[in-house]
C-alpha cells in the first residue's frame, strides 16, 4: 500500500534538497557520451533557475511546488506562464527510489487543478526522447502531442545536443 504524498509551495529551505534531485535526475537521463552536455545543462540551469526557484517563478507569474512522502522530498514541478491562457510544466521529476508509485500521477492532477485556478485554460509541457516514462504519463493523462523537434542549442530548458523533444498540451 503506497503512503500518503503532501504537495505543498515550495520553500527556501528545500532548495539544496531540490537542486540535489534536480542534478542527480539529469545526471542519470545523459545518454552516453553527453556527460559533459547534461553538467553544463545544470550548471545553466542552476544559475539561470534552480538557484533562484521562488525569484524565477514569481518573475513568470508561476510558482514552485515539492511533493513529500514521510516528510522527504520525493518529487517537484513548477509552472510558469506560457500566454494569457495557458500555464507550462517544468521541473516535473521524482525521485528514482520513489518512482512507480503514483507521485508524477498526483503531481501533474495537482498541476493541472491549479493551473485552473490561476485562470489558465491549458497546461503546456515538454519532455525529452530520453524520458520514455514521462512520455507515457502524459499520453495516458489525455495530453495531445503537438511537435517534435531536436533541441540543437543548450538554454534552461533544453540540453541540446540533438536529444529529440516532444511537445504536448492538454485544455480544460
Amino acid at each position: 500500500m503506497s503512503q500518503a504524498i503532501t504537495i505543498r509551495p515550495f520553500e527556501e529551505p528545500d532548495a539544496p534538497a531540490v537542486q540535489a534531485l534536480f542534478a542527480l535526475v539529469n545526471r542519470q537521463l545523459a545518454p552516453a557520451g553527453m556527460h559533459d552536455a547534461f553538467e553544463a545543462y545544470i550548471a545553466r540551469s542552476m544559475t539561470e533557475e534552480m538557484g533562484r526557484i521562488t525569484a524565477y517563478y514569481r518573475q513568470r507569474d508561476g510558482g514552485f511546488w515539492v511533493a513529500l512522502r514521510d516528510r522527504a522530498i520525493a518529487g517537484m514541478f513548477g509552472l510558469e506562464r506560457a500566454s494569457s491562457e495557458a500555464m507550462e510544466l517544468r521541473r516535473m521529476y521524482v525521485d528514482p527510489s520513489f518512482r512507480r508509485t503514483g507521485i508524477a500521477r498526483s503531481m501533474l492532477s495537482f498541476a493541472e487543478a491549479e493551473c485552473q485556478r490561476m485562470g489558465a485554460r491549458r497546461l503546456e509541457l515538454s519532455t525529452s526522447e530520453v524520458q520514455p516514462a514521462a512520455l507515457e504519463l502524459y499520453r495516458h493523462a489525455g495530453y495531445r502531442l503537438q511537435r517534435e523537434e531536436t533541441a540543437d542549442s543548450i538554454s534552461n530548458k533544453t540540453v541540446g545536443g540533438g536529444i529529440g523533444r516532444y511537445y504536448f498540451d492538454k485544455s480544460f
